[in-house]
């Protein structure tokens, strides 16, 4: 199986501009994710898409390599699709989200399980154990419930599902990794944002407005992302520690 790892780093983020050039200990966070892709034995080829020059020098001054893409694109997702178009070979293509620093080996390869095992879903993401008593309530927190056969039934900021009695039930912490299809990838690139993606601003929620399915794949833990300043603080704690 040949699989395609696409790390889409935008140097003009609204709430962090110049966020992939950050520095987490005594690397810029761009590096450390494509380090930590480059660990994942199962990815034929990791690559960096960005519109930026300057990102682009950066990755190609710690050895990674890296492809430019349109500076209209939209979403990460749209900036996948394009690299994704120059490597027909690939069957599969994860998105590994270039403000994921500490993400694993171990977790990418549980993102891409279904496709190692010889299945071709449409996509795959990542959901781990939710903490009832922290991020159930908290909307920065996006909530995952799953059907029998592991596959997403909504992902909502909200807490889900309401407890009207007690029991366990398949809502997980969903991490915004994310694995296409080369197939579905294309037509995904091409579908109209939808009216609940836009009401909960997740993107996800498109893929399954327009009637399809994504696998939800489990981990154990949460990742820090890093969306803002302060959880460029944190993660200078988590390397110091």
């Amino acid at each position: 199986m040949n699989i395609l790892a696409v790390i889409p780093a935008r140097y003009d983020s609204t709430r962090f501009p110049g966020k992939p050039l950050a520095t987490i200990g005594d690397r810029p966070m761009v590096q450390r994710v494509y380090e930590a892709a480059k660990t994942c034995s199962h990815f034929s080829k990791v690559v960096v898409a960005t519109d930026s020059e300057i990102i682009a020098d950066c990755v190609l001054s710690f050895g990674g390599e890296v492809e430019m893409t349109s500076s209209n694109h939209e979403t990460g997702t749209d900036r996948v699709a394009e690299v994704a178009l120059r490597y027909p070979q690939m069957q599969a293509i994860a998105n590994v989200q270039g403000d994921q620093p500490f993400v694993t080996s171990e977790m990418l390869t549980q993102l891409i399980n279904p496709y190692l095992q010889g299945e071709l879903p449409a996509m795959t993401t990542l959901g781990c154990p939710l903490d009832m008593d922290n991020s159930y309530l908290d909307s920065n927190s996006v909530k995952v419930l799953c059907d029998r056969q592991s596959n997403a039934l909504y992902f909502s900021r909200s807490p889900i599902p309401y407890f009207r009695n007690t029991g366990e039930v398949p809502v997980f912490h969903h991490l915004g990794l994310y694995a296409f299809e080369r197939n579905f990838l294309a037509q995904y690139a091409q579908m109209k944002p939808t009216p609940l993606e836009e009401c909960e601003g997740l993107e996800q929620l498109r893929v399954l407005e327009h009637g399809f399915r994504i696998r939800v794949c489990l981990t154990q833990k949460v990742v820090l992302e890093i969306n803002t300043p302060e959880d460029l603080v944190q993660a200078q704690r988590i390397i110091m520690n």
